[in-house]
């Protein structure tokens, strides 16, 4: 692709991503800045570039790039998620810079050419020494068990590796390519050994078991909670859900809100005042997600849980919000008589013009799809006086289109055609070239 288009973004973005996949992360880089050269400002490209100096380890230069991805887009979420997570690695190295008090009397700048110097020289004597000898040591430092916590499942894979550099006539045989066992044996091990050294920056044991503690305490923590901080937290955990939604991350969206509903049918009524309105907002919310996936049948009971929720709890609001996702869910499924039923049920409890509009629009176009056209006519009328009413344009277009198609099925071609002249003039005043193309075929 790079052939034929050569320097496109996009390409050398995705490609990047594979680089850094493959653990190449210099190739990852250079096609992540070669994509900056040609653009700068493209977000994909500094978040690329930041994903990869954050996997290089070098926290703070990947903190100053998900920063400048944020400034010039703060709709995107993970930039804010990659700042979280390179200022947790950059404490987990460093320690909490409120911890750290500089008490220096001498000159700084000479005490920092003298570190720099020495920095230099140690450097050097780094470099000059062997790869293998280097890793060999870096490994001594590390206990078995210390090792096997950082690595995890690939800590097998080490030891494996390990095993065959003592068989000596191994050792000796090459690849068809011309390349010694044992080069590759130890690049494996090299490798293994960076990953470990990075992990270890990234997350530290004593993190790890501090996270573990935490994990075990949880239930306990949250017990303590204040009502106040419980109420932030769940705030926080409910626009994050949302959010997850809205940028097409159904799957995140409802993981997280079945966890996020595990956990308050654990809470008490006392720690959560408002717990059953959280729940059946939880199960439209699972609902939505489920919708998004094309789960119908699984979206259906969702919706239907929050509305039993509603009905047991007098919840109005609550009971208006399930109707309504319950008639889209059979719409969507092209149960549209199910769907009329469920929004009629809903008609009384509207609130305002604008939610009458839209709510008769939906049931005269399901009446119209069921070759009602008449009663579709009615709707599309009720729709458009309730537009009116709020003075909204869009609506206004929406639902003259919808009485002009009734129309043509009654085969009053005359008023269909003044109906659809009507809504080219609307189309036009909300800019919509799709509607305009639309009405005049």
């Amino acid at each position: 692709a790079l052939k034929l288009r050569e320097g496109d973004k996009h390409c050398l973005i995705t490609r990047s991503k594979c680089f850094l996949k493959l653990g190449d992360t210099e190739n990852s880089l250079k096609d992540a800045e070669a994509s900056l050269q040609i653009d700068n400002t493209f977000s994909e490209g500094l978040y690329q570039k930041a994903e990869t100096l954050y996997t290089m380890g070098d926290f703070e230069f990947a903190l100053v790039f998900y920063h400048r991805g944020r400034r010039l887009r703060p709709d995107l979420h993970k930039f804010q998620l990659g700042i979280n997570k390179a200022e947790e690695a950059i404490i987990n190295c460093i320690g909490n810079p409120s911890s750290v008090k500089l008490e220096s009397s001498e000159e700084l700048c000479f005490v920092s050419r003298q570190a720099e110097l020495r920095s230099k020289k140690d450097n050097q004597k780094q470099k000059n020494k062997p790869k293998d000898q280097k890793d060999q040591k870096q490994t001594k430092k590390q206990s078995p068990k210390t090792e096997q916590q950082l690595l995890g499942e690939l800590y097998a894979d080490k030891a494996y590796l390990e095993k065959l550099l003592k068989d000596e006539d191994l050792m000796q045989i090459s690849t068809r390519q011309g390349i010694k066992v044992m080069d590759l044996i130890l690049s494996g091990i090299s490798y293994l050994n960076h990953r470990r050294d990075f992990w270890q920056q990234q997350k530290p044991i004593y993190a790890r078991v501090y996270e573990r503690k935490l994990l075990r305490e949880g239930r306990m923590r949250d017990k303590k909670l204040k009502p106040s901080d419980i109420a932030r937290s769940i705030a926080k955990e409910m626009e994050d859900i949302e959010l997850a939604l809205a940028r097409g991350s159904a799957e995140e969206s409802c993981r997280k809100a079945e966890r996020m509903l595990k956990k308050i049918q654990a809470w008490s009524e006392n720690e959560v005042p408002n717990k059953n309105e959280l729940i059946g907002n939880l199960h439209s919310c699972i609902g939505n997600a489920q919708l998004a996936m094309g789960q119908m049948e699984a979206a259906l009971h969702s919706h239907k849980m929050d509305l039993d929720c509603a009905r047991e709890n007098s919840l109005t609001d609550a009971v208006s919000r399930a109707l309504d996702n319950i008639g889209h869910v059979y719409a969507r499924s092209g149960k549209f008589q199910q769907a009329i039923d469920t929004w009629e049920e809903k008609i009384p409890l509207a609130q305002s013009s604008l939610e009458k509009a839209w709510l008769f629009h939906e049931i005269g176009r399901c009446y119209l799809e069921l070759d009602k056209a008449e009663v579709a006519q009615d709707y599309g009328q009720k729709s458009l006086q309730s537009a009116d009413e709020e003075g909204d344009v869009e609506w206004q277009l929406h639902a003259t289109v919808l009485v002009a198609q009734a129309q043509v099925k009654l085969k009053d071609y005359r008023s269909a055609i003044m109906n659809f002249e009507r809504a080219l003039e609307k189309a036009k005043l909300v800019r919509s070239e799709a509607a305009q193309n639309g009405i005049i075929a």
